[in-house]
C-alpha cells in the first residue's frame, strides 16, 4: 500500500510538472516512459532502475580504495572524482566512440559503470532529502543520508560530527593530503553553506585539506590541473563541475536541449583533459588510482529537488570494478 501510494504521488507531480514544462517551453514532453526506455537502451550501464545503487556507494568504493593492499609494484594510492554536477543519467546515451568521452575512455579501458540514486530513497518511493546539490555531493562525501549528516537541502551548515572523507582520511594518516575544488559557493564559501564548519575545523587544526572555491568551470579545471600536475599531489580530489546544472536551470534539463547537450560534452571534455593528465604524471606507473565519475542529481524542466524519476537517478562510472 506504501508503495501504491508514493507512485501515485509521483505521478501527480510529475504530470503537473510535465504539463508546466511542455506550456513554458522548457521540455519537449519528458515522459517517464521515454526516459526508462533511454536508460535501457544504454548498454554501457550493469544494473537497472530497479537494482540501482545508492549515491553513499562513492564513499565505500573510497574507503575500500585506500584500505585496500598495494598491488604489485604500485607504491601510492590516489583517487580523484570528477563531479558532474546536474547530468541527468540518460545522458550517457550520447557518450559515443566518437567523441572526447572521459567515460568512454574509462569504460573502453577496462572500467564499469553502474545506476545510482539520489534522495535518500530509490524511486518510486518519494524522496527523504531534495535530489539537490548539497545533499547529494554531502551523502557522497560522508556515506550517509541526511538523516544522519542532517543535510536535506541547499542553504545549510553540516554539523562536524559526520567530517567528510577529505578529512578524516587525512587526520587518521590514510593519506597526507586531500583537495576539493569547486565553483558553486553553496559548498563552503561563508555561513549557511555546506562544509563552513568543516572548513573552519580544517583551518583551525592545520589539516592538509584544500578547500577552493573557483569563479567558475574552468577556474576548476584549472584548480585540479594544477594540482595534479605537480609531484606531490593531492591523494584524494574531490572536484565538481558545474556545467549541465548551469544551462539545465537557464535552458532546460532536456537531451532535446542543445544548451544542455554541449554542456554534457564541455563535461566530458574536461573529464578526458583530466584524465589525460593523469597519465602524464612521471609518478603514474607506481601510482594505484581511483577514479570515479558521477553526478548529486538529475533534473525535470529547468529544476530539480523534486521526486521525479528523471531528478532521482544519478550513475557512477569507475575505472575498477563497482562491486
Amino acid at each position: 500500500m506504501k508503495l501504491f501510494l508514493h507512485r501515485i504521488i509521483a505521478w501527480i507531480v510529475t504530470f503537473f510538472m510535465l504539463v508546466s514544462g511542455c506550456l513554458s517551453g522548457t521540455n519537449h514532453w519528458d515522459l517517464p516512459s521515454d526516459y526508462r526506455a533511454r536508460i535501457s537502451g544504454i548498454e554501457l550501464y550493469e544494473n537497472t532502475l530497479e537494482t540501482a545503487q545508492p549515491q553513499t556507494k562513492i564513499y565505500d568504493l573510497l574507503t575500500a580504495h585506500f584500505k585496500s593492499a598495494l598491488p604489485e609494484g604500485k607504491t601510492a594510492k590516489k583517487a580523484i572524482v570528477i563531479g558532474y554536477d546536474g547530468c541527468r543519467a540518460d545522458l550517457l546515451s550520447l557518450t559515443g566512440k566518437a567523441e572526447k568521452s572521459a567515460i568512454r575512455t574509462l569504460l573502453e579501458n577496462g572500467g564499469h559503470a553502474v545506476l545510482s540514486y539520489c534522495g535518500g530513497v530509490n524511486y518510486p518511493y518519494l524522496n527523504t532529502q531534495a535530489t539537490s546539490t548539497a545533499p547529494g555531493w554531502c551523502s557522497m562525501l560522508t556515506g550517509a543520508w541526511a538523516d544522519v549528516h542532517g543535510i536535506t537541502d541547499n542553504g545549510q551548515e553540516k554539523s562536524n560530527d559526520h567530517l567528510t572523507l577529505l578529512t578524516t582520511l587525512v587526520q587518521d594518516g590514510t593519506v597526507g593530503a586531500s583537495a576539493f575544488y569547486v565553483s558553486w559557493p553553496g559548498h563552503f564559501s561563508g555561513e549557511n553553506t555546506t562544509y563552513y564548519r568543516e572548513k573552519q575545523y580544517i583551518e583551525q587544526n592545520k589539516i592538509a585539506a584544500d578547500f577552493v572555491c573557483a569563479a567558475d568551470d574552468a577556474g576548476t579545471k584549472q584548480n585540479v590541473l594544477a594540482n595534479l600536475e605537480q609531484a606531490d599531489c593531492a591523494d584524494f580530489i574531490f572536484s565538481i563541475f558545474e556545467y549541465c546544472d548551469h544551462d539545465g536551470h537557464a535552458t532546460g534539463f532536456d537531451l532535446q536541449n542543445e544548451n544542455y547537450v554541449r554542456a554534457f560534452r564541455e563535461s566530458e571534455q574536461t573529464g578526458r583533459e583530466i584524465l589525460e593528465t593523469i597519465a602524464a604524471r612521471e609518478t603514474f606507473a607506481t601510482e594505484d588510482w581511483l577514479v570515479l565519475i558521477t553526478t548529486d542529481h538529475g533534473g525535470f524542466n529547468r529544476g530539480h529537488g523534486h521526486c521525479t524519476i528523471q531528478e532521482r537517478y544519478t550513475f557512477i562510472v569507475s575505472n575498477k570494478e563497482i562491486a
